[in-house]
């Protein structure tokens, strides 16, 4: 069974505040800038042969007892369940709960799970679990009668979040490290996590997490907000204690298979396959960077170079069920990602990592901000940022958003495919131009990097939306051509600014 009081079995290790004393986040901050100036020194406590030889499906089979959850009876808005530790999940992490200022161990049993078919129940009694894979946090997020899922950490320092109407979707990570370099990518991992007791009817939750690995050592605070849109604050404190080589902030991870602007080579009844369909920088200036996302031939990455960002975020903009059509996977609901920075970040890029996949379980989609120093053993960060995590999340605008980019053979329909030529099709749509007329004198803002256009067309659209029409030769068949476009109106943009890669096919 859950037990958190004083005299529960301590959990093995060392802790920031022991069982029985205060914590305060300030003293975990200190903890881990010590445990930075010293060598790595992991302490995992050791799974059961039972636990570590599990597989797929036998670790699929089992399941939270949600009777057993922490808090179920406490008039809280929040409950928690644990995920069992086994198959991949072989380094457990250690709960506590802060409770009047004090911590307490929050420890689990095997007679917290259900024990499925294929899988020997009886080989389980008894089962005393050293620790645990994650949690999850429900809270009656769509309605006052059913607890929802609401926040899940599992796995290394994935997090994911939802808001109202949501099903899940992209993840975030605390932090990344080393990220789509020539060399092996770290996985810092969040190995200790303490969690506010929710009062009765509090609307908020607050917890803390120790972060670790070879390079790095880390004390993070979320407070969490649901909602249409759920909010989850964070306050980062990082430390290195080894050179890296890229330090992702708030990185977001995500899958694109396949959409209207890039689905050569899969044959799928869908018309669409994506968590989310493009990437959304805000820049301090009230500059809207919209760039779509693909599902390349060969690893790109894109850096874009930003000075104190305003925001940037992973955005599922197509919410039609008819883009999609599929009734399982419900890509119309998945959540966006928006990150606005609390504190200055300074100078940096936003990165996106654009990785090849054939399967949509496969999450292909990377990105964060980078900052441009403070990557040297010894230097120590706070990042401040807010996530909001929900259907509508970006912030609002007067300009034009990009609604529908479309790529296709360059040239008239009945030409014969040039592999150097190619059409791009952007679509605009917003107050700023629906009530225009189609003599309007919409000029376009176009750079063409590596290519050169041979035609361009801007048209209004019945229902006031407009569309630019280009067809694009490119010079080196060796490097993509890179692309950058707004419509101006005065000589002022009164729409985003797309920005796109063609590299490969599409």
């Amino acid at each position: 069974m859950v037990a958190h009081a004083e005299d529960s079995a301590p959990a093995q290790g060392d802790v920031a505040a022991p069982a029985g004393e205060a914590f305060k986040f300030e003293d975990l901050v200190q903890k881990m800038k010590d445990k930075a100036g010293k060598a790595y020194e992991p302490a995992t406590p050791k799974l059961p042969e039972i636990l570590t030889d599990l597989d797929y499906d036998q670790h699929r089979s089992i399941r939270f007892r949600p009777d057993h959850a922490v808090w179920k009876d406490s008039g809280s808005n929040y409950q928690l369940q644990a995920f069992h530790p086994g198959w991949l999940y072989k380094e457990p992490v250690e709960l506590f709960e802060i409770a009047d200022g004090q911590t307490r161990p929050i420890h689990f049993t095997g007679a917290d799970f259900e024990y499925r078919d294929p899988l020997d129940a009886d080989k389980f009694k008894g089962l005393d679990l050293p620790g645990i894979a994650g949690f999850r946090l429900h809270n009656p997020l769509n309605t006052p009668e059913y607890f929802d899922e609401l926040v899940v950490f599992l796995g290394a320092s994935y997090f994911r979040a939802l808001g109202k109407g949501n099903v899940y979707g992209l993840s975030a990570r605390g932090l990344a490290v080393d990220t789509a370099i020539s060399g092996p990518e770290e996985f810092p991992r969040f190995t200790r996590f303490y969690l506010q007791r929710p009062a009765q009817g509090e609307a908020e939750m607050r917890l803390y997490a120790e972060l670790e690995s070879r390079r790095v050592a880390g004390a993070y605070q979320f407070t969490i907000k649901p909602g249409v849109n759920t909010v989850v604050e964070v306050d980062a404190r990082i430390f290195l204690r080894d050179d890296v080589e890229r330090l992702g902030i708030a990185p977001l991870t995500s899958m694109f298979l396949f959409g209207e602007n890039d689905r050569i080579g899969f044959d799928d009844y869908r018309p669409e396959v994506h968590d989310n369909d493009g990437l959304l920088i805000l820049r301090q200036n009230g500059q809207r960077l919209w760039r779509p996302v693909r599902n390349p031939e060969e690893l790109a990455l894109s850096f874009f170079q930003e000075q104190d960002p305003a925001g940037f975020g992973l955005l599922q903009r197509d919410r039609s069920f008819d883009n999609y059509q599929d009734t399982e996977a419900k890509y119309q609901r998945r959540p966006s990602v928006w990150v606005e920075p609390v504190n200055g970040w300074g100078n940096g890029h936003v990165m996106l990592a654009e990785i090849p996949a054939e399967k949509e379980i496969y999450d292909n989609i990377v990105a964060f901000w980078m900052p441009d120093h403070g990557k040297e053993a010894g230097s120590e960060h706070r990042f401040a940022y807010r996530m909001i995590w929900g259907r509508d999340p970006e912030p609002g605008t007067e300009l034009a958003q990009i609604v529908r980019t479309s790529t296709g053979h360059g040239g008239a329909a009945a030409s014969d495919p040039d592999p150097k030529f190619r059409k791009f099709v952007v679509e605009f749509d917003g107050e700023a131009l629906s009530g225009l007329g189609a003599d309007a004198p919409l000029k376009p803002r176009l750079t063409v990097q590596n290519g050169s256009d041979k035609h361009l067309q801007v048209q209004r659209l019945e229902g006031g939306a407009w569309r630019v029409v280009l067809d694009i030769e490119r010079k080196d068949a060796e490097i993509p051509v890179e692309f950058v476009l707004a419509l101006q109106l005065d000589e002022a943009d009164v729409t985003e600014t797309w920005m796109y890669q063609w590299s490969g096919n599409s």
